[in-house]
């Protein structure tokens, strides 16, 4: 069976290498750095992020950012898996919401069911040599976990009959930001992670057993805060080794998507970003976690006002927080601290209705003004310009911020409760 998935998985990557890229759509990636006292950086690891954003056929646009750890071998097979599993046929415009919901959630449990398939033979092998305690198993041991360790969180962005749906696994990020006629910005933070710090993930994880203290005392299971992944077979099916999670009456750390839609993308000119959680993380370490999505959002506003196509745009709001964590490192202030290094990171930005401004002029020489959440610029132009935006986060009334109040999460970007799916 593992021998079968790995040859249709095959055909997969062809199938989905003759997809559409959409050009709507850009990306920007750094990889990971760790600074040595002269302030100098070097790459600790290979990339492990991934990412996707595919065109299909019936007006279905599909993306996606992977944070993959301990390799990137999850990252790139769920991409690939997920990919076909949600763009090869499965669904076309007559689909309801719910009939989209159940698809989503579907393709997540095939990837992570189809993953382990693929690491069936490795891991009986390994189970087999650990039996015999022989000096001369101990190498190929080292490259049996090699080769079956490893995980990756997700955040998937479907677009269909003009209707947008989230489906997250994980510690990254999608924000939605629509603009207003009178100038205003509205910041929809969609979805929350599932961490260590989360109390429905925590109550979660107490209603199968799990200490809750301790895993929010602990700060991380097996080396991740999150507490939903794919792949990481030391936390699917040897959870009852690990003592955190030994007490656990079924599997405690799933892939299970927390789905969100269906948001109507009529009559909205904004963009939609998707985050990994080291671009995330590498901000709140520069600047703390309070403004993250402002900040992102003005350097992606800015960015789209002076560059020439959405990629560049991306790519340079990933220098931006690049260059910004490692200015904080070198400067010895107090948050220098948290800035010793950071994990690969990757933006994903589509926009929606809102066309680039000439490249050549600044939000203030002319051409379209993007507005902006706080002062910036960037390193092209000393122009700034700013406005108020009004942030929703999820599980709140109401949230001022600035002028203006603005809407739960709730009310404008409906979840999939687990009784629902």
């Amino acid at each position: 069976m593992a021998a079968q998935r790995r040859n249709l998985m095959q055909s997969h990557q062809s199938w989905t290498d003759d997809l559409p890229l959409c050009q709507m759509c850009g990306v920007g990636t750094a990889p990971n750095c760790v600074y040595g006292p002269d302030g100098k950086g070097t790459q600790s690891h290979t990339n492990e992020d991934g990412h996707l954003r595919f065109r299909g056929e019936d007006g279905c646009f599909l993306y996606g950012v992977f944070n993959g750890y301990d390799g990137s071998r999850v990252a790139s097979f769920a991409s690939q898996c997920l990919t076909a599993e949600l763009l090869l046929g499965q669904i076309n415009s007559s689909h309801t919401d719910n009939d989209i919901r159940r698809i989503l959630s579907q393709a997540f449990d095939v990837v992570e069911k189809s993953y382990f398939e693929t690491i069936d033979d490795a891991l009986a092998e390994k189970a087999n040599l650990s039996s015999y305690h022989l000096q001369h198993n101990e190498e190929r041991l080292k490259e049996l976990e090699q080769e079956v360790s490893g995980g990756a969180t997700a955040i998937v962005a479907l677009i269909i009959n003009n209707k947008l749906y989230i489906a997250n696994v994980g510690t990254n990020r999608a924000l939605l930001c629509k603009s207003s006629s009178d100038g205003q910005n509205q910041v929809l933070q969609i979805g929350r992670p599932h961490n260590t710090d989360s109390e429905d993930e925590l109550q979660r994880l107490a209603a199968l057993g799990v200490d809750s203290a301790r895993v929010r005392q602990a700060g991380q299971i097996a080396g991740q805060t999150s507490t939903r992944r794919l792949g990481d077979y030391r936390v699917k099916l040897n959870y009852n080794d690990i003592d955190l999670l030994s007490a656990a009456k079924t599997k405690p750390i799933v892939s299970e998507p927390e789905i969100h839609g269906s948001q109507s993308l009529d009559n909205i000119s904004g963009f939609l970003v998707l985050m990994s959680e080291g671009l995330i993380t590498a901000l709140e370490s520069a600047h703390g976690p309070e403004q993250v999505n402002q900040e992102i959002v003005a350097m992606v506003a800015a960015e789209l006002a002076q560059q020439a196509s959405i990629e560049a745009a991306a790519q340079s709001v990933v220098d931006r927080v690049k260059r910004l964590h490692h200015d904080v490192y070198v400067s010895g202030r107090q948050r220098a601290v948290y800035c010793s290094r950071h994990e690969d990171m990757t933006l994903l930005i589509r926009t929606i209705n809102y066309p680039l401004a000439d490249g050549a002029l600044t939000p203030t020489q002319g051409g379209r003004i993007y507005p902006v959440s706080v002062p910036y610029s960037n390193s092209q132009s000393t122009s700034k310009t700013s406005v108020t935006l009004s942030l929703v986060m999820p599980s709140q009334s109401t949230l001022t911020n600035g002028t203006n109040t603005a809407s739960t999460l709730e009310e404008d970007f409906p979840s999939l409760t687990p009784r629902q799916r």
